[in-house]
């Protein structure tokens, strides 16, 4: 594997973990207020080869025991159970970022995680604005991990235009039984299509009653306001 960028310390992408982040180009979404667009659109190195990353993490291993892959969209490298073999091999919990689109990808991953965070962008039916025609493989995922017995949440950036009232209790029913799903707030600026830089969050108190429809259909709602 590849990766265009790693943050060597970070707090808040791991639950309850000290984590290095590592960035995977790519992806098959085109969601219009993505902030890693220049990894989506047209991935330039230099990159950072597998040997490289793991230097890295052995180097720091004194300060960071965990590893989140996110992008892009990781699952979309088909080597990358064997990536995340190696980290286990090496002690470390591994955490993965992921759209859902690549259920077969993710299920060869699984014996390899320790968390797993799934994107629900939004209701099935408001899919189209994100670039995808079909949202079965997704659903295929969401299933996966509910029936399985990786940690996991389904999270979404609540983006105006994007994410609607209407669209919560749809997403509800697509999670529906679920062990966790998380609202996080959309920050404008740098986004893929410009018209996003200036969109205005939503107040937290729209959030909040967004999170209330959805403790209908789920064991935990979280807030990342």
């Amino acid at each position: 594997m590849r990766f265009g960028g790693l943050q060597k310390i970070s707090l808040i992408d791991f639950p309850d973990r000290i984590a290095t982040v590592l960035f995977t180009p790519g992806c098959n979404l085109r969601c219009p207020y993505c902030h890693n667009w220049r990894l989506v659109l047209d991935p330039k190195g230099p990159f950072l080869s597998e040997d490289d990353v793991l230097q890295i993490l052995e180097s720091q291993r004194r300060f960071v025991d965990a590893v989140v892959i996110t992008g892009g969209e990781p699952t979309m490298h088909r080597d990358i159970p064997l990536f995340l073999e190696k980290l286990k091999q090496r002690g470390f919990a591994v955490k993965l970022d992921t759209n859902g689109f690549f259920p077969e990808v993710l299920e060869s991953c699984l014996p390899y995680l320790d968390y797993v965070a799934v994107d629900v962008k939004t209701c099935p039916e408001r899919y189209h604005l994100l670039g995808a025609v079909d949202v079965g493989n997704l659903l295929r995922t969401v299933e996966e991990l509910k029936k399985g017995s990786v940690n996991y949440e389904f999270r979404n950036t609540v983006v105006p235009g994007i994410v609607e009232e209407e669209c919560i209790p749809r997403m509800g029913e697509l999670a529906k039984g679920a062990r966790c799903f998380a609202f996080q707030q959309f920050v404008s600026g740098d986004t893929l299509d410009k018209d996003f830089n200036t969109v205005r969050p939503y107040f937290p108190e729209t959030i909040i009653h967004f999170a209330d429809i959805m403790s209908h259909y789920v064991e935990e709602v979280k807030l990342r306001l």
